[in-house]
């Protein structure tokens, strides 16, 4: 027996149980080997024509005897590439070959390990194989981590067979399933579809005999579909889009949008993107998995690689395709690098564009997805201190005029206004309940009504707009053509308004005279948390929110006003409970919750008491 040329037996077990997380994976790397060797036959047969031949790969299994077998008529190899390539860790023909040939073919065996994730599944593993343009053939055997021995054995034709020995079943898997003509044909459909050869299997399917009857019986069939659907012309990907999305990512509804991307330049991909049409049911957990499906040389990489796509974009599904990304030993994650990167970067600004592209052409489908999914994109403007705003913000939408437009068409429905007013609710019916919005409406001019919790965020973090400054019709420093008059007012009658202050006991910071058009008193906030701000951060952390400031607002020339005033110079019981009373309807119009209801049930008891 020979020994493994390694350092140590330790490298081997490290490598089997440690590089490899997922058991199955053997056998796209056996199958991408096969593949590599059949790569480097056709290589070889562009200048020797009779080394061509019908290209393919073969799997085969024998329950009886748990043996699964690969079998390619590729380059194949002798004994002293047998005793190099395997029994050396580490060692790769396939990079090999690429060095001294300067292939520019996608060949992905580059680290020489991928064939002993065999012995992840087997306890014994055999290689026999003959290289093109040789009579000889050798078997590599191996059945414990210590060594192998080779030897000359027979074969027909040139290629390798790759024959393992299974494991027993176990509590940890269930190894059976490896033999099983679903599992397999279920392997290669994920990790290996995309595989230029035929990949064949003997698969057991209902066959009619020549008596016409149907008969159970084990017949060839391709498992792969070879071909990419997003290298092919853009008619045929069109058709086949919606299936093959149906297929893949186990959505029974047609996607919202398709997208197919093709980059060459410094970095090199394709990309077969989908707006799924509704929100997965799991999407705000933590059992949702984001990122689209990575391929490199026809081979599945990455089921979800959530470095190719913004957080905000995580709703998206796809497959992105690119020979150009670096992988690491097993081939199951990928190295940080500037491909990666430069990728990632170039499909988000694809995406983007192609969304704008939606948005000019069919702006009824495209408001439906905005309303979906347009709370990731605020937050894509919102996250990392605005980084992306300058490139999301002509997606967003908002409500103005009871419809969802763009900033730009808000922007122009404003007309000579210099800012942008907008105020924040729960829905466009209660916002067009406040005072002000009222009060501004009546008076001809526009305001965004944010709907949205994020909303407030977003326009903070905007600022502005060509321009036009956002604007808070909420905000403490909020001024009308009226302001001064009403400030008047305010100064007249001080005495009250410090009244109505020590009646609330901190209720609020400040109390003031505001034109609040035919409205009796609003609740807004001065400094940087308003109250929109407030309710957020409050649903994610009561306990440790920061408070907004707030500021009663009460209109001088209201009614409210003139019976606060009456009740202050001859019932101040009265007056406490209908200042509480005011402070109350006015937090409840923006949607604040009542915190202390039993001083609100006991001020309305007072009133009606009164009144009676």
């Amino acid at each position: 027996m020979k020994k493994f040329k390694a350092e140590s037996v330790r490298l081997l077990e490290l490598m089997v149980n440690s590089i490899y997380t997922n058991k199955e994976i053997f056998l796209r790397e056996l199958i991408s080997n096969a593949s590599d060797a059949i790569d480097k036959r056709h290589f070889a047969s562009l200048t020797d024509a009779s080394l061509s031949a019908d290209y393919e790969i073969k799997i085969t299994t024998d329950k009886d005897n748990r043996l699964l077998v690969i079998e390619d008529n590729g380059i194949g190899m002798n004994e002293q590439e047998l005793e190099s390539n395997l029994g050396t860790i580490a060692s790769s023909g396939t990079f090999k070959f690429k060095s001294e040939n300067k292939s520019e073919e996608p060949l992905i065996g580059q680290f020489g390990v991928g064939f002993y994730s065999a012995f992840m599944v087997a306890d014994e593993v055999s290689v026999l194989s003959r290289k093109v343009g040789e009579s000889t053939a050798y078997k590599w055997t191996c059945s414990s981590l210590e060594g192998y021995e080779i030897a000359e054995a027979d074969k027909d034709s040139a290629g390798t067979v790759i024959t393992l020995k299974l494991k027993a079943d176990d509590e940890d898997c269930r190894y059976s399933d490896f033999l099983e003509d679903w599992f397999i044909e279920s392997l290669v459909r994920k990790y290996s579809d995309y595989i230029r050869y035929p990949i064949r299997a003997e698969i057991e399917d209902s066959v009619k005999n020549e008596a016409g009857e149907y008969e159970v019986k084990k017949v060839w069939r391709t498992l792969n579909s070879r071909t990419p659907i997003w290298k092919k012309p853009k008619e045929e990907i069109k058709e086949a889009a919606e299936e093959f999305y149906r297929s893949k990512f186990y959505d029974f509804t047609p996607p919202k949008k398709i997208m197919s991307f093709k980059l060459e330049g410094t970095v090199s991909f394709h990309a077969l993107l989908f707006v799924p049409s509704s929100l997965p049911f799991n999407y705000y957990t933590n059992e949702y998995k984001r990122g689209v499906q990575l391929y490199s040389g026809g081979v599945m990489i990455m089921e979800n690689c959530a470095e190719l796509l913004p957080e905000y974009l995580g709703f998206i599904k796809g497959v992105v395709d690119s020979e150009d990304v670096s992988l690491n030993i097993s081939r199951e994650m990928l190295q940080k690098d500037r491909q990666l990167k430069a990728i990632a970067t170039a499909l988000e600004k694809k995406i983007v564009a192609e969304f704008k592209k939606w948005q000019t052409e069919d702006r009824q489908s495209y408001d439906e997805f905005f309303t979906t999914f347009g709370s990731g994109i605020k937050y894509g403007v919102y996250g990392n201190f605005g980084e992306k705003k300058e490139l999301l913000k002509d997606l967003l939408e908002f409500y103005l005029d009871g419809k969802l437009m763009t900033l730009k068409e808000c922007a122009a429905a404003v007309g000579e206004q210099e800012e942008i007013y907008y105020a924040c609710g729960s829905d466009v019916e209660s916002i067009q309940a406040l005072p002000k919005v009222k009060m501004l409406n009546s008076e001809g001019k526009k305001v965004l009504l944010l709907t949205d919790k994020v909303d407030e965020f977003v326009i903070k973090t905007l600022g502005e707009y060509e321009g036009k400054k956002f604007k808070s019709v909420s905000a403490s420093d909020f001024n009308t053509e009226k302001s001064e008059e009403i400030k008047k007012a305010g100064e007249d009658n001080k005495e009250i308004f410090d009244a109505v202050l020590t009646a609330l006991d901190g209720c609020v910071e400040k109390v003031v005279a505001a034109d609040l058009g035919e409205g009796s008193a609003a609740l807004t906030a001065e400094g940087e948390v308003s109250l929109e701000m407030e309710k957020v951060l409050s649903a994610i952390n009561r306990d440790k929110a920061p408070k907004a400031k707030k500021v009663l607002q009460i209109n001088p020339s209201g009614k409210a006003f003139c019976v606060i005033k009456d009740l202050f110079a001859s019932d101040k019981q009265a007056f406490d409970s209908a200042v509480l009373a005011l402070y109350y309807q006015a937090a409840v119009l923006e949607g604040l919750s009542i915190d202390k209801p039993e001083k609100f049930a006991s001020a309305i008891e007072t009133l009606i008491s009164k009144m009676g």
